[in-house]
């Protein structure tokens, strides 16, 4: 009688999935893309400024000075002074700062969570039905109501921003997980290791999420602008980060009072959030097309 050998996992993956190209491929996909390049370029930049934003930023971004009270951009204030006579662009690196903070917390806590909802529910059938029912009712909530309501008990802040870009981000990538690994369930090594006794964990990782990560980094990647366009909408409507704090969306909604006398206070935050959501698009696109094994067939 002879025994079938389970396959390494490094094997596995190999036989399972088309080969991801290295770092090096990638760069040179992104160096012949003046548009991915320029988008990463820019990507990089703004995310260096927002990390050293106590050494970029010109002025203290929470001085006041009514004396110099909603200037037009100069000089001395490239992007113009607010109503309290405060320096936008210094205000305009820490807001950025605290976007991008939201934005990564909300992708990264939210992947987690859906992509273990999304893998555990391929994996044990018995479960498959209560979790996706979950996830079709978090669909049902759209994240400004899950603000709303985090806000209400908790009160407005950062928390309230983050809890509401989680709940967001969960069942969307829990949906893509689900279908990824559905289709590495149907592989015969996942049978073969059931046959010789292999773990439920060895299985679930070594072999389930290895063989799934890429696609759900893939869809990490493109959900990152809508992320960040999330947190900024609730901030424009006062439920994220409070005064004198520095965030984009709450800057924006700060300088709509003044839209006539000094239109630059809120049309400059809003600009920095329009880019940052076009970059990260643009990026998260090309990141698809390279990283998305079923691309490279």
């Amino acid at each position: 009688m002879t025994v079938d050998i389970l396959p390494a996992p490094s094997s596995v993956a190999a036989e399972t999935e088309p080969s991801l190209p290295g770092r090096a491929s990638v760069l040179r996909r992104l160096a012949r893309d003046p548009v991915a390049l320029t988008a990463a370029v820019l990507l990089t930049a703004i995310a260096l400024a927002a990390v050293f934003a106590p050494w970029v930023a010109p002025y203290d971004p929470y001085y006041t000075d009514l004396s110099k009270a909603m200037q037009a951009p100069s000089e001395a204030h490239w992007f113009g002074t607010d109503n309290t006579g405060r320096d936008i662009l210094s205000r305009v690196i820490f807001g950025t700062r605290n976007t991008l903070m939201l934005g990564l917390v909300g992708v990264i806590i939210g992947g987690f969570l859906g992509g273990l909802l999304g893998i555990l529910a391929a994996f044990y059938r018995r479960l498959d039905g209560w979790i996706m029912r979950l996830v079709d009712i978090m669909l049902a909530f759209p994240a400004i109501l899950i603000g709303l309501a985090v806000a209400a008990i908790s009160g407005a802040g950062l928390t309230a921003v983050i809890i509401a870009l989680v709940v967001a981000t969960v069942p969307d990538v829990a949906r893509v997980a689900r279908g990824a690994a559905v289709g590495v369930m149907g592989q015969e090594f996942m049978e073969a290791g059931r046959a010789v006794g292999v773990s439920d964990a060895t299985l679930i990782w070594r072999y389930l999420t290895l063989n799934c990560i890429s696609t759900i980094f893939v869809f990490l990647t493109l959900r990152f602008g809508q992320i960040i366009l999330i947190g900024s909408a609730l901030g424009f409507l006062g439920m994220g980060a409070q005064p004198p704090t520095a965030e984009l969306g709450m800057m924006a909604a700060q300088g709509r009072d003044f839209l006539f006398m000094a239109p630059h206070i809120a049309t400059i935050p809003s600009l920095a959030i329009f880019v940052i959501v076009l970059a990260a698009n643009l990026l998260g696109d090309v990141l698809r097309d390279v990283l998305d094994p079923r691309l490279q067939q």
